[in-house]
This record gives C-alpha cells, structure tokens and sequence, in this order.
C-alpha cells in the first residue's frame, strides 16, 4: 500500500513518540537534543521542555503533564553530551521537567524506551536497556501505578522490549526489536508470541486501529506493517525513509521518521522528519492515565 506523503517539519534530531496536546499540537521528544518539541500549522516546530539526556518516547497525562521515557542518554553509538538518570519524567506545560521514577520495586531502570497508559490507569513501559544484539540486557516490562508505586510486570529475557500499546481488555502489546516478534501480554500471564515481522522489518514503534489492528512502524524497513489483532499480516504501507513511532489522527497517521539513512551514526544526524499521511483509519482511543 503506498499513500501520498506530507512532511510537516524537517531537520530533526531523532523525533520519536508522539502525542497530541489539549490544544492540538504534536508533541514528541528530540533525542539527539533532549528536548521535548512541539509541532503546529501556525507554529511550525517549537520548544515545549528540555529534559536532557535522552528521551526515547513521549505519552501526554490526564494531569495535563508529558510523560517521557529517559533512556539515560543513549542512541546505538550515540551519546549524549550531558547524560541524564535513566528514568520516567513529566514535563508541565510550563516547561518544568521532574523525574517520576529511576527504580521500580527496588529494581533500578535501565533504559526506558516506550510507554502507555492501560485502562486501569496505570503506566506501562519497556525496559530493555541499550540496543546491542551481541551484548543483550535483560529486557522488562513495568508498571507505574497512579500513586507513585509500581511492579515489575514481566523479565521477558535477553530481549529489546521497544513500541507497546495497551488493548481495552487491559492486555498489553508490546515489540521485539532483536528478533522482530510481536507479543501480548494478557492480565495474569506471560507474554505470547503472536507474530514474526519480515526479515530487515524491525519493530520500533505501534499504535492500535479502530478494528484493533496493530500499526508497526518497521526500523529501516520503509514502511509500517500492519498486523490483525490475531497476528495474521494484513498490509504493509510504505513510506521511505526510517519511520520509528506513530500516532493516529483523525483518519491520518503521524509519523516520526529518522530520515534517510542507512545506520545510526555516533554523531547527531539530524535529518529526522514529522509526517501525515491519510490512511483512512482511525485509531483506537488512546487510555489517559497520571501518577503521584
């Protein structure tokens, strides 16, 4: 499936994560510059927070706050100059950036890369650590609850849990960047396997349709695979470039792309871009969710 392209913003430093604000503005982090930014047709690209280090996703809160996953300062090679606590923050509207949490139950975090609110309120994320298929950290799933405590949900092994989304019966889905499976995570047990992306296709981010399919944006694959609930492959959109998270709006999918290239380099590229693409769809409400 190929839809027409329409690039709201260029020259980004590694866009990921993103969300749409109370007034209508995309909102997504800037790795490479530890910045939260936001994106308007009157604004173009502006400043919303600096949260240093650097911020892999970003989820807005029902207490009007951005939460971030903080990964610590990491991108492959890359390292960021002022390094930061790998951690959970929130940005106010007023630009004031705190940390939520660096420990869960005792453990401390590794590297935060996506999050979500489930329907229960709590905030879910993955752990994985660095990206280095032949050094592999332990992967984890965690949740926050809304008073500020949390639980390890699951030690999914020498994985890199990345994308995860939260499905209306409180089931998690989450991505595998290493090996590319798709999984879910139903309440009380272990995660399932439910789907294999195509050689070359590695899942970063998703988001869930209105019908419950799975939006995978594919790392380096061009493109974002579209599997059904059940894990049967339904579609594969194609987009170029590097396309690393998604957001539905409207019947458009925004995407954050890393640009053209072919690695991740130790320097700060930025070429990243915002994208808007009219698929027709509509996405599964996003659950809202905020914590002590």
């Amino acid at each position: 499936m190929r839809k027409p392209v329409e690039t709201l913003a260029s020259g980004l430093g590694h866009p990921e994560g993103p969300d749409v604000l109370p007034d209508g503005r995309i909102v997504m982090v800037e790795t490479y510059t530890g910045k939260i930014i936001a994106w308007s047709p009157e604004r173009g690209i502006h400043d919303y927070a600096l949260c240093g280090g650097g911020p892999n996703a970003c989820l807005l809160g029902s207490d009007g706050a951005v939460y971030i996953t903080q990964n610590g300062g990491t991108a492959g090679a890359w390292k960021a100059e002022v390094m930061s606590v790998p951690s959970i923050q929130r940005a106010w509207p007023d630009g004031r950036v705190e940390i939520v949490a660096s420990e869960v139950a005792g453990i401390a975090l590794q590297a935060p890369n996506d999050l979500t609110f489930g329907p229960d309120g709590r905030l879910y994320f993955t752990d994985p650590g660095d990206y280095d298929a032949n050094n592999r950290s332990i992967g984890r799933l965690f949740a926050l609850d809304p008073d500020g405590s949390g639980e390890l949900v699951e030690e999914v092994g020498p994985a890199y849990p990345n994308g995860i989304a939260a499905e209306p019966d409180g089931s998690l889905v989450w991505v595998e960047s290493y090996d590319r499976g798709v999984y879910r995570k139903r309440p009380g047990a272990p995660s399932e396997k439910i789907h294999v992306l195509p050689e070359g296709h590695i899942p970063d981010g998703l988001k869930i349709d209105e019908s419950g399919n799975l939006w995978i944006t594919t790392f380096m694959a061009g493109g974002v695979d579209i599997v059904a609930a059940d894990g049967t492959p339904v579609d594969f959109l194609e987009t170029g470039g590097v396309p690393c998270n998604c957001l539905f709006v409207d019947d458009s999918l925004i995407i954050t792309d890393f640009g053209d290239m072919t690695d991740v380099p130790a320097e700060a590229a930025m070429e990243g871009r915002l994208w808007r693409i009219p698929v027709g769809v509509r996405g599964m409400p996003l659950f809202r969710g905020a914590v002590a």
